[in-house]
């Protein structure tokens, strides 16, 4: 099987991001590596560290897109666009991708499976979350 590259990695990591929260809405038990492997046939150490990194993380990942989403909560964002905006808060403060590849990505992310309205507000939020990073 082909290397799929770090953008095609993430959507992955979107997709399972995504699954898990549909699970959760609906008190469906779940695996996260069974809902991994489902996504992802080859063992891939970036998206299960990205995905549990998230879950690990993802209190405080809520607590800051929730800091600066004017007048709006995660929990108010759909399943994409909540996945997506975790995972590029967590690339940017947790991990050592580049700051701007965290939020390319996820804007690119947003361009694919969001709309406008909010593929702007993912970008505003990941732009302030960068300038505000210790």
């Amino acid at each position: 099987m082909e290397q799929m590259n770090r953008s095609e990695l993430r959507k992955k990591i979107m997709t399972i991001l995504y699954q898990i929260g549909i699970y959760r809405k609906n008190h469906i038990q779940y695996d996260v590596d069974d809902v991994i492997k489902e996504v992802v046939e080859i063992d891939n150490e970036f998206v299960k560290d990205t995905v549990y990194g998230v879950m690990t993380y993802e209190k405080e990942l809520i607590e800051t897109a929730n800091q600066y989403l004017d007048g709006w909560t995660v929990d108010r964002l759909g399943f994409t666009d909540q996945a997506i905006l975790k995972l590029g808060i967590y690339e940017l403060l947790y991990t050592d991708t580049p700051e701007v590849v965290c939020i390319n990505e996820a804007v690119e992310l947003a361009k694919l499976y969001s709309d406008d309205s909010v593929r702007k507000m993912i970008n505003g939020v990941m732009d302030k979350v960068y300038h505000n990073k210790k």
